[in-house]
């Protein structure tokens, strides 16, 4: 029986942060020692030139982000882990695909339409500031899951068009050319998304991010930060409208989840959760914590791990991209 391939991307635009490790690549790790998948995740460093033009940034987040990874245990033996520019197929696909995309297709993208809206909104040009990155973001996406035949692809409810823009290129493609292209499925995975620090959902846009591998002193005085309402200490809580338990929940097993539902009722004060609340995240992360501060320090064990999956990626690209190449009529005379 044939694995199932399921692929993920992480865009290098920012620093890992708890929202991250919750609802992404905590399961992500998971489901790659699962015998019955064939993990892809890649670093997204094309993607990342669409929201950020500074350089040192971007390199700065990919090595943040690999090294987070590899610390929380992802086994490059056993998944495909590359960075998406180490592997030239890619950008040569997305520009046979773009050759067959609609524009129409692009227009109804969400990301293009909500920079139209809020242009027309401030009075600007419609395509103020749009440049073709974002226009083009999908066609991209699309090249980067049907490169490698990715049966499932996990992404948050907002990229759910993506994948269905990624399904329909397919299906023109193999409609013109013959079947190359397995039709790819995007699942939005029931993991628990978490608020950041003023109970907006936890995003760097909103400036309210926990970052992940904190020093245990600045964790606390995050967790310190999460807002709370204004009741006293003996007055009872409502867990199910509460962030500090909506944090708890996400990082406890079900018996310290029961505890802790009997703390709100007994009225525990807000102090003592969240001094609770750290100490439950510090026992989880700290292993990886110190196993990440000596991959930052260690640059060239990150960069061989990434090579050696770039080299795994392109073999598989190179096949890949000569079918396609026969397909479309641009290969050798002979």
């Amino acid at each position: 029986m044939q694995k199932q391939r399921v692929l993920t991307g992480i865009t290098t635009t920012g620093t890992p942060h708890l929202g991250n490790y919750v609802g992404a690549i905590r399961p992500a790790i998971a489901a790659s020692q699962s015998a019955d998948i064939d993990s892809y995740l890649f670093l997204a460093d094309y993607h990342a030139l669409i929201k950020c033009q500074d350089p040192q940034h971007v390199h700065q987040s990919t090595r943040e982000i690999a090294a987070t990874w590899l610390a929380l245990g992802l086994d490059p033996q056993k998944t495909h882990f590359y960075r998406q520019s180490d592997v030239p197929q890619i950008p040569e696909l997305m520009w046979v695909l773009t050759c067959l995309t609609a524009k129409g297709l692009m227009n109804r993208a969400h990301a293009y339409k909500a920079a139209v809206q809020a242009n027309e909104e401030a009075g600007e040009d419609p395509d103020f500031g749009v440049t073709m990155g974002l226009y083009s973001y999908p066609v991209l996406m699309a090249a980067d899951i049907l490169m490698f035949n990715a049966h499932k692809v996990p992404v948050g409810k907002d990229q759910i068009q993506h994948v269905e823009m990624a399904r329909d290129i397919a299906q023109r493609f193999n409609h013109h050319f013959g079947e190359v292209f397995t039709l790819p499925e995007a699942v939005v995975d029931d993991v628990a998304v978490l608020s950041g620090l003023d109970g907006r959902k936890m995003s760097k846009s909103y400036g309210n991010t926990i970052p992940l591998f904190d020093t245990p002193k600045k964790l606390q005085k995050s967790i310190n930060k999460i807002k709370t309402n204004l009741l006293e200490p003996g007055d009872p809580k409502d867990p199910d409208d509460s962030v500090v338990f909506e944090f708890w929940q996400a990082f406890a097993n079900e018996e310290q989840v029961a505890y802790m539902r009997e703390q709100y009722a007994s009225g525990i004060a807000w102090g003592q959760a969240k001094k609770e609340l750290f100490a439950l995240i510090d026992e989880e992360l700290a292993p990886a914590r110190e196993r990440y501060n000596e991959l930052m320090q260690d640059i060239g064990y990150i960069e061989n791990q990434l090579q050696l999956g770039a080299e795994r990626a392109r073999d598989e690209a190179s096949v890949t991209i000569e079918k396609v190449r026969r397909a479309v009529g641009i290969h050798k005379m002979i």
